[in-house]
């Protein structure tokens, strides 16, 4: 096996912090910060990562931006991101290695998670619009798309 020289060990390192910068300008640039948005910023972050995450862009063992990468780039205070990557890893879409970083976990479980919050949120919608006077069959042709809604 052929040793590496020093030159082709910095050509090497050279390379990938090359990938490694293109890959937070992508996540900084597909991450949008709306500072008009009621939504807290630690959300707008949470929900940007859960989106990139779904549909694969980020995929299942790949490392995310440090949090002191992801605040510099987006000039954003460092314990905001650090409270969306704990909510992230709490709901199981990204897991911490101490030292080592944040990684995006199986994006499988991530989904079901998701899915469940999201039917579990819509069951409770349903719930209280009943309480409101708003009928099953009624809700049913709002999603339908077939009612007329005030």
């Amino acid at each position: 096996m052929t040793e590496l020289t020093d030159s082709v060990i910095s050509v090497i390192l050279t390379v990938l912090n090359e990938l490694v910068q293109l890959k937070l300008d992508e996540v900084k640039r597909l991450i949008q910060i709306n500072y008009r948005d009621p939504q807290p910023i630690y959300e707008q972050i949470k929900n940007g990562f859960r989106r990139l995450i779904l549909i694969g862009v980020l995929r299942p063992g790949e490392k995310i931006p440090s949090v002191r990468e992801l605040a510099g780039s987006l000039t954003i205070n460092p314990n905001t991101i650090q409270r969306a990557y704990r909510e992230l890893e709490q709901e199981g879409y990204i897991c911490s290695v101490p030292g080592k970083g944040s990684f995006v976990s199986d994006w499988n479980e991530a989904a079901a998670l998701r899915r469940r919050e999201l039917l579990d949120r819509f069951l409770m919608t349903a719930a209280e619009l009943e309480t409101l006077g708003v009928s099953r069959e009624e809700q049913i042709a709002w999603i339908k798309g077939g009612a007329e809604h005030d």
